[in-house]
């Protein structure tokens, strides 16, 4: 029993970090949205790094996988990642 507690409890947390919705403001971003609409929502992002390329699963096509940084707001930084131009998902980490 304190086990199945334990594992629900861990589920929980690891979900919290990740998210499908951000706020921005008054603005909402989402999954799905393309790179510009969530740069004229956010703003410019404090970095942005390119991650490396993926292929398609059945088409030899590459696709740029790119990271952005928001934060700290509130010792909270939020990691945007991009796939083809796409936002794929969005965590969070608290700083130190």
């Amino acid at each position: 029993m304190k086990r199945s507690l334990f594992l629900l409890a861990l589920c929980v947390a690891a979900s919290a970090a990740n998210a499908s919705t951000m706020r921005c403001g008054n603005q909402l971003i989402g999954l799905g949205d393309r790179m510009f609409e969530v740069q004229r929502k956010c703003g410019e992002p404090v970095a942005r790094d390119v991650l490396g390329y993926t292929l398609g699963p059945y088409e030899r096509r590459e696709a740029v996988i790119e990271e952005w940084v928001y934060g700290p707001s509130n010792g909270v930084y939020r990691y945007l990642r991009f796939e083809a131009n796409r936002l794929t998902s969005i965590s969070t980490e608290r700083s130190h």
